[in-house]
């Protein structure tokens, strides 16, 4: 615990305007904390007698899982030490009431009055949080690229026939841009599988896990869509008249609304050698068998040629976020770096890697209730969840400094 009578008055808090900053070194700006609600800020008035009062509360209830001198070292605990007072007291609270559905943490709580559980707060809020995970023995991977560059890396096998942004300049390969992702992860699962008979695309998709093969989606999806660069032999006006078949699952112009791949912009070589396959069974697919074996060879061409000039579109993909662009949505609530200027938000700089994972997985299926927070988790990917928590775990704690504003 920090000594002296500066660091105790810290955390006394006038009916008034306060102001809210770190500690020296700290580059957030102040913020300023509302007055009301004082039932939720009680924690935050204690004196230095509470405060030695909570640690020997702290010391008999809370010691054993969170650690000495609340710094957990056990998997799956979170550490207390610096965290904020206010939030620390709510959380309690809830764990008492059982709105939090943790029976060990209930039956820790249970007989505690509400004077106790401010008192654990402010004790736990006046000490030195944990150094970064590495130095607190808790070992964080290295963060994982974003999907898109993922994605990027592993499409950097396939640019030699399908071109470097998925837009083919090879007679028969197939463009892969303005393709949904869904469709595409299927088409090379296809082939893993055999249903597709292609031996050099088993090979190669052979190597790919099914998170690469949804990162290699993404990235084509989410790069500009052009036509092949290739010659397309066959008459593209009498392809139109064709296509009018083939419009209810391929869109009108090719573009697709559905699960089928949408046509427009593909080379139509690999069109024609993909019309050949289903006609011949190479290609299993029921819906495709019956079109493609009434279509003979002419209007095959033909059609090739009408959806090889038609302009592709960008399928409807949501891009995801950079580590940094997910810590910058974090950070409006949870302070520059995970270091809270609020009582009432907790800090995450330097709390338990794994802690972290636990608590967005809990946000993300509901076991853990919040508005703002499932709005926020509902969205991440398991990649986005280890990289934010081992984002956060590698920021450098610091606790936040309580000054009393001169009354007006």
């Amino acid at each position: 615990m920090r000594q002296g009578v500066l660091t105790l008055s810290l955390f006394m808090l006038v009916a008034g305007a306060t102001i809210v900053g770190y500690a020296p070194g700290a580059a957030a700006p102040p913020v300023r904390v509302q007055a009301g609600n004082a039932d939720d800020l009680r924690a935050a008035y204690a004196t230095p007698q509470d405060i030695a009062e909570g640690k020997r509360l702290a010391d008999t209830s809370c010691a054993r899982c969170h650690g000495a001198n609340g710094i957990s070292t056990t998997k799956g605990v979170p550490h207390l030490a610096g965290q904020r007072p206010a939030y620390i007291h709510l959380e309690l609270r809830a764990y008492r009431s059982g709105a939090r559905g943790d029976k060990a943490m209930e039956g820790a709580v249970k007989f505690l009055s509400d004077d106790a559980l401010i008192k654990v707060a402010a004790y736990y809020a006046s000490l030195d949080p944990a150094q970064p995970a590495p130095s607190a023995g808790t070992k964080v991977a290295a963060a994982k690229p974003d999907p898109a560059s993922a994605g990027k890396a592993a499409a950097a096998g396939c640019a030699g026939c399908h071109g470097e942004t998925g837009i083919s300049k090879v007679p028969g390969m197939p463009s892969l841009v303005g393709l949904d992702p869904k469709y595409l992860v299927a088409a090379m699962g296809a082939y893993k599988s055999g249903q597709r008979k292609h031996d050099m695309m088993k090979a190669l998709v052979s190597a790919l896990s099914d998170a690469d093969m949804s990162n290699i989606a993404l990235f084509y999806a989410m790069q500009k869509p052009g036509k092949a660069q290739t010659p397309a032999p066959g008459n593209p006006s009498a392809g139109k008249t064709a296509a009018a078949a083939c419009a209810g699952c391929h869109g009108e112009s090719g573009v697709s609304s559905s699960a089928a791949p949408s046509l427009a912009g593909q080379d139509a070589q690999y069109f024609i050698a993909a019309m050949r396959g289903y006609k011949d069974g190479s290609r299993a697919d029921p819906t495709m068998k019956a079109p493609a074996t009434s279509t003979d060879e002419a209007v095959i061409k033909d059609l090739a040629a009408y959806y090889a000039g038609q302009q592709p579109q960008p399928p409807k993909v949501r891009k995801p976020l950079t580590i940094a662009e997910w810590a910058q949505r974090c950070d409006r609530c949870h302070g520059i770096n995970g270091n809270s200027t609020d009582p009432r938000s907790p800090a995450l700089a330097g709390q338990r890697v794994e802690y972290l994972q636990q608590v967005l997985h809990a946000y993300r299926t509901g076991a853990r209730k919040s508005p703002q927070m499932a709005a926020m988790s509902d969205v991440l990917t398991e990649t986005d969840v280890e990289n934010l928590a081992a984002h956060y775990a590698r920021q450098t704690a610091r606790a936040v400094v309580y000054v009393t504003l001169p009354s007006k």
